[in-house]
C-alpha cells in the first residue's frame, strides 16, 4: 500500500519544488507533475510529487493526518 501525503508549494526551481508538509518544508522531486505551480496542493510518495490534488481534498487530508498523528478521533 502506498501513502500519499498533502503538501503545499511554495517554491519551483528547475525540476524540484519546496514544499511545506505540515509545518516542515522540503524540496521534492516534480518530473511527474510538470504542470505545477506555486500554491498548489500535490499528493507525495517517496519523495516525489506524484499528482496535484483540490485544495479542499489536501486540507482534509492535512485535518486527518494531524488527528491521526495527535491520536484525536474528533
Amino acid at each position: 500500500m502506498c501513502v500519499g501525503v498533502p503538501a503545499k508549494v511554495i517554491k519551483i526551481e528547475g525540476n524540484q519544488a519546496l514544499v511545506d508538509v505540515m509545518g516542515s518544508k522540503i524540496f521534492v522531486g516534480i518530473v511527474f507533475v510538470p504542470e505545477v505551480q506555486v500554491s498548489h496542493y500535490v499528493l507525495l510518495h517517496a519523495g516525489q510529487a506524484m499528482t496535484i490534488v483540490d485544495e479542499r481534498f489536501a486540507i482534509e487530508s492535512i485535518e486527518e493526518w494531524r488527528n491521526l498523528i495527535s491520536g484525536s478521533s474528533e
